[in-house]
């Protein structure tokens, strides 16, 4: 496909050093440079390698670089046939690339993307367009856009889902910015993205920081998605006995239905797997404490900041700190047995040989309680883009979710539909499918999280899908209550239903 060029300079200090748009060319460079790439990307930890392989794939020679000049040497040298470039320096990768120059930065998120930032600023010409791809904060994106947008450079924050895999063959592309910047960095985000149905999964989602917000909540849909799947597991193998091959068999069959999806299809290939150091199954030997790093938390705290609810995501979020306390978690169930205390309820052994639920209803209960997390995620969405400008489009969002990310899954098409054919609907559970679907579901969710309060299973997730849903149905709450409380030891004042103004009461 052509050959690899190798670009270096004689000097590190032989390129530019002034402000954007100040051009000093080495001349020993310049005769070394040879063909320009398309696209240069700074970056190759295992996401930054694959997304530079999907590029070149695609078409788009591109010019590479890494603070470490080995794992570059290495890269370029392991795909010797393909179009890459070979840089040794910040300078000379500035120069490999070709104008309006298209720079991918494919670094971990926070302090690195800024120090990336201050050393190729000045290396940079008016309208070349920095395109940050990491998991980065919606508001330091906001930051690094203003500042580089004044200094004619273009920034796009741009939310990339799908993991190594993805990065590879396919991802879902969530890019925010000038939209001036993203028609030009368009083609090659449709030619690197996932398709389905012939279309690709990406699509411009907003100014400034809109497409890292979006795949921010998409992380924390993901976090909610896979704590409702832990706990449906908790429940069918303490609950129902199943053991890892029939919970493999179980959500194969899942997978062929309303549930099909990339998390339901890889966790029924989990169950199946044999562990490789000893008998039984891998699942069995995984410690069960659940790192993350940040972008549920990040989700909850932007929805508590707009006064958005998002439950389900929340209880993800707080499951995974609780599994982090595995000793203290071994020595509480010595000390907190129901064997030990008269006040657990009901006895646990003999609730669980009753078998009072199915599969089929805890997979009815998976689907309601997803179509309900999902309703929250999007909700959020919405409530964001009106307090930002964003402009967000729900529907095309679920759409580019399709494909390539990790939520993706087959009922998105109908959230998809259900936002293009309402559009203004407040809420997902208010279109007339999904509404149809949760009602129809909705009874096997509050049967299994009845029968897990009642086994000792926790299940934290699925409760507070219930709840939204509960909460969300209920006219009148009573929150009512909890403002006469603020009022009586603060002042706080309250509404009244039968008058308007606030009103304050001598308790």
């Amino acid at each position: 496909m052509g050959e690899v060029i190798e670009l270096h300079t004689s000097s590190s200090k032989s390129s530019r050093t002034k402000g954007a748009g100040d051009v000093n060319k080495d001349a020993s460079f310049e005769a070394k440079r040879g063909t320009r790439a398309a696209v240069g990307l700074i970056g190759l930890a295992v996401m930054g390698e694959n997304l530079a392989r999907n590029i070149e794939r695609n078409g788009f020679s591109c010019a590479v670089y890494n603070r470490t000049t080995e794992r570059t040497s290495n890269f370029v040298k392991q795909y010797p046939n393909n179009k890459f470039i070979y840089t040794d320096s910040l300078e000379s990768f500035v120069e490999a690339v070709e104008r309006p120059r298209k720079i991918i930065i494919m670094v971990k998120a926070g302090a690195p993307v800024d120090q990336i930032l201050t050393q190729i600023m000045p290396l940079l010409d008016k309208g070349d367009i920095l395109i940050d791809g990491g998991n980065a904060h919606y508001e330091d994106t906001i930051r690094r856009e203003s500042e580089c947008r004044s200094k004619g450079v273009f920034f796009l924050g741009v939310g990339i889902s799908g993991g190594e895999e993805g990065a590879l063959n396919g991802a879902s592309i969530m890019p925010g910015g000038e939209q001036k910047a993203w028609e030009e960095v368009s083609p090659l985000f449709s030619s690197i993205a996932a398709s389905v149905v012939g279309e690709p999964c990406t699509a411009y989602m907003g100014p400034d920081g809109a497409g890292h917000f979006v795949k921010m909540v998409h992380n924390g849909i993901e976090y909610g998605d896979m704590q409702l799947i832990a706990e449906v597991y908790d429940i069918l193998h303490r609950g129902l006995n199943q053991t890892p091959s029939q919970l493999s068999d179980i959500f194969s069959r899942w997978n062929e239905g309303v549930l099909e999806s990339f998390l339901i299809e890889i966790t029924a290939k989990i169950f199946s797997c044999r562990d490789d150091r000893s008998d039984g199954y891998l699942i069995d030997k995984i410690l069960d404490a659940a790192e993350q790093k940040g972008t549920g938390k990040w989700t909850v705290i932007s929805a508590l900041d707009l006064g958005v609810s998002v439950p389900t995501i929340a209880a993800a979020v707080d499951a995974r700190v609780l599994s982090s306390l595995k000793k203290e978690r071994v020595h509480a169930s010595e000390v907190l047995s129901c064997d030990s205390l008269n006040n657990c309820g009901t006895d646990e052994s003999a609730l669980i040989s009753t078998n009072l639920i199915s599969t089929n209803e805890v997979h009815d209960a998976l689907y309601a309680a997803k179509i309900l997390s999902y309703a929250q995620g999007l909700y959020l969405l919405q409530v964001a883009s009106e307090t930002r400008k964003w402009e967000l489009n729900l529907g095309t969002i679920a759409k580019i979710w399709r494909g390539g990310c990790i939520i993706r899954a087959r009922f998105l098409d109908e959230i998809s539909s259900a936002f293009d054919e309402t559009l203004k609907i407040p809420n997902l559970l208010l279109a007339p499918s999904m509404r149809a679907e949760v009602l129809r579901t909705i009874g096997s969710l509050r049967k299994v999280v009845a029968y897990g309060a009642a086994a000792g299973i926790p299940v934290p997730a699925l409760a507070a899908s219930l709840a939204y849903f509960d909460s969300y149905r209920t006219a009148r709450l009573p929150q009512n209550l909890t403002q006469a409380q603020r009022d009586f030891f603060g002042a706080h004042t309250f509404a009244r239903i039968d008058a308007s103004g606030l009103f304050h009461m001598q308790w």
